[in-house]
């Protein structure tokens, strides 16, 4: 190799550098999972972008999408911010409202906002890292891992899918003055709490489907159990900024009560907060459409999970009831009789709603996100049946 010739040179140093500042790598069937230097794996983005959009076909959705938008959404009453993108390019964004009335401050492309439920995608891809990596297995016992945790049959598996049968923490620690509610709950009290109080399963583990935000509450706790770091640093770490997410954060709620975007009753009065609001794993991440966007397509790479991990994701595990409607490893399904299954989380909190679909085949990714209490959020999965066979009626709503 000629060093003196400066493209050399230039592959040379960044090769060096890449050598000295990546950590270690396990390989995988398809790729490279990226340990870095604490031994913890990280998200990378997509190395090799998306098949360009044509002018054509960007305009031709642009125009249905914001009609639908226009129609839906209105600048003198709501707060949203909106984005819809193909192959990781924005087809139409749109941000209107306040991020804080009181202060005159609108919401821009770079206000984080509440995701609420949104959050257990997230929670759910940190520990599916830790999965593909060999710290922890799917079908583990939780208590393998946190001490005291009191159901012994519950699985890492039946935290992800719902299926632990676990109740409610926003129930239990309300009930019986089980919880001094003047005093911030958090996640290791949730655990505290159910020793103490010997709050009993709701229904027996792996028979019912039953969407607990405790599950993700727990997930949280494995987290920082496994990576040694607290949650909000370990979702940074793994996720947040090797994907440049830059305007996303966990809410310390102690540090950061006075510097959030407050959530808003329909009638514009201010959401106070409360007792839960320091709970993190199933809610309390703050993003922008744009970095949403951003894990979204990092989770088309072909090393972000081995294959039959990621077949795992995206598969039902409750048939014990008959419908349409489905749940994976951190993601709802619409699972209809012919065509594509439909992928999204909807999510609640306060005054905070959410949306984030991802359609896979079409590699397309709606998000909606509003500080101000409206169910309009869930009528987003009607802009899947411009990309795809999605037979959504105009008069269908969503949920959380």
């Amino acid at each position: 190799m000629n060093f003196k010739n400066p493209l050399y040179s230039l592959l040379f140093s960044t090769s060096l550098l890449l050598t000295v500042s990546c950590s270690k790598q396990e390989k995988t069937a398809e790729g490279v999972i990226k340990i870095n230097k604490n031994g913890i794996p990280v998200m990378q983005p997509l190395q090799e972008p998306l098949p360009k959009l044509s002018p054509s076909f960007i305009n031709d959705k642009k125009y249905g999408v914001s009609m639908f938008f226009e129609k839906t959404w209105s600048e003198k009453n709501d707060n949203v911010s909106f984005l819809v993108a193909k192959n990781g390019q924005i087809i139409y964004e749109n941000y209107m409202g306040y991020a804080n009335k009181q202060k005159d401050e609108k919401i821009t492309k770079d206000t984080p906002l509440h995701i609420a439920s949104v959050s257990k995608m997230l929670t759910a891809t940190a520990v599916l890292m830790l999965i593909d990596a060999k710290k922890i297995k799917l079908e583990q016992k939780v208590n393998t891992i946190i001490d005291s945790f009191p159901y012994p049959d519950v699985t890492i598996q039946t935290l992800l899918n719902h299926r632990s049968g676990m109740k409610n923490y926003a129930y239990f620690t309300y009930e019986n003055n089980n919880w001094d509610t003047k005093k911030l709950l958090t996640n290791q009290d949730i655990i505290k709490v159910m020793v103490e109080k010997e709050i009993p399963l709701e229904t027996k583990t792996d028979t019912h489907f039953s969407y607990c935000n405790t599950n993700y509450a727990v997930l949280a706790l494995i987290i920082e159990k496994i990576t040694g770091l607290s949650y909000p640093e370990a979702m940074k770490e793994m996720i947040f900024t090797p994907l440049g997410m830059t305007h996303t954060y966990v809410c310390d709620f102690e540090k950061d009560k006075h510097h959030i975007v407050p959530s808003y009753k329909g009638n514009n009065v201010e959401i106070g907060t409360d007792y839960l609001d320091g709970i993190y794993g199933d809610k309390n991440i703050y993003s922008t459409p744009r970095d949403l966007l951003k894990f979204d397509v990092a989770r088309y790479a072909p090393f972000f999970l081995n294959p039959e991990l990621l077949k795992k994701v995206y598969q039902g595990y409750s048939y014990e009831a008959k419908g349409l409607r489905n749940y994976g490893l951190g993601v709802r399904i619409i699972e209809f009789e012919k065509g594509e299954p439909f992928f999204y989380h909807n999510g609640w909190w306060h005054g905070n709603t959410s949306s984030m679909i991802t359609l896979r085949k079409e590699k397309v990714t709606i998000i909606t996100l509003s500080n101000k209490y409206t169910k309009k959020t869930y009528q987003t999965k009607k802009i899947a049946s411009l990309f795809g066979d999605y037979p959504f009626k105009m008069n269908e709503s969503g949920e959380e």
